[in-house]
């Protein structure tokens, strides 16, 4: 069901610092930061010939990363992204499975169709779903 890693998504307590660092350290690409309100995170997004990495700040203290921040105040590796070919089968499919859905399907960075999977139920990982 699933395809390729689409990304790897580090939340980090400064954007900017972490931006800096991919690029100048490690010579990355780095996109402009994006700011997501309905998501409640600013997004960076660090390209790779194969992947990508999301570093990830929480826009306010109601941010479902901001917890995160707090259990982890130096940051660290949040979820991973897999690709679908379709967003409302691989939903029926994990249903049906007994898989616990975090929300409704929503609209991703990307402009895609996304889902979370509970980390309980996927070895301790939150587990993101994007259709192609």
């Amino acid at each position: 069901m699933i395809g390729k890693l689409n990304h790897v998504a580090i939340v980090v307590p400064n954007l900017e610092a972490a931006t800096a660092l991919y690029r100048d350290a490690l010579g990355a690409k780095v996109s402009e930061p994006l700011s997501l309100p309905e998501h409640g995170v600013q997004v960076v997004f660090v390209e790779l010939p194969n992947t990508k990495v999301e570093l990830l700040h929480p826009l306010s203290d109601k941010s479902p990363v901001a917890g995160f921040l707090e259990k982890n105040p130096g940051g660290g590796i949040h979820h991973m992204c897999y690709e679908v070919d379709d967003i409302q089968v691989a939903a029926a499919r994990m249903r049906a499975e007994g898989k616990k859905i975090l929300g409704d399907v929503k609209i991703g960075a990307h402009g895609k169709p996304v889902i979370f999977m509970h980390p309980k139920d996927f070895l301790g990982c939150l587990i993101e779903l994007e259709q192609k």
